[in-house]
């Protein structure tokens, strides 16, 4: 049987497989700490954190302070957080982490002010591109603007932008930006109404 060009080249990308091995070997991507800090860091977010045996904020901002996370006045961490690198997480004042959220900061997570992630919700800034063998590792930075609300059991994706006041709502996947004012639901999270604010 003969194949066009174009038939060749597509039997052979399918035949090709995922290495792995290849892949773990690959240095390029840094923490951003030393091997004594990840060290550290995982033992006390474990003790301290994951565990949730310190359930004061005050306690749990000052530990994130002392491994580099940049913080503002009057945050909330709830118990049972598990946030990945505490000196690639900015937040601003007035900010909340619900309970048993995951802060999955491969790279850098900004939350502005008055930002409420609730309980359960994830914040992702790590895939893989799938396209080649090697399943390289990609990262992109998360922001979520003053007012933005994730709700419980939520999921932000690498990349994403929510812009001010901007709702992502119970069990929704933002896979882009939200606007500004707008509440979304769904997977992947489309726009359904404009959030209008009461005084």
């Amino acid at each position: 049987i003969k194949l066009s060009l174009y038939e060749n080249k597509k039997l052979t990308a399918i035949l090709i497989e995922t290495q792995l091995k290849k892949s773990f070997n690959k240095k390029e991507f840094s923490s951003g700490a030393s091997v004594f800090k990840l060290l550290a860091w995982y033992y006390v977010s474990v003790l301290f954190f994951r565990s949730g045996l310190i359930p004061f904020s005050i306690i749990l901002v000052f530990i994130l302070k002392i491994f580099g996370a940049k913080i503002g006045k009057d945050v909330r961490i709830k118990p049972f957080v598990n946030i990945k690198y505490p000196w690639k997480l900015i937040m601003g004042d007035h900010s909340w982490i619900g309970e048993n959220c995951t802060l999955e900061n491969l790279d850098t997570i900004t939350l502005g002010t008055n930002v409420c992630i609730s309980q359960r919700a994830m914040l992702l800034t790590g895939n893989h591109n799938y396209k080649i063998s090697t399943f390289d590792l990609i990262t992109k930075p998360i922001y979520l603007e003053n007012g933005v609300w994730i709700g419980a059991n939520a999921v932000v994706c690498p990349g994403v932008i929510a812009a001010s006041h901007s709702i992502l709502t119970v069990g929704s996947i933002a896979t882009q930006n939200l606007e500004a004012f707008s509440i979304y639901q769904g997977n992947p999270a489309v726009k359904i109404r404009t959030r209008t604010i009461q005084d």
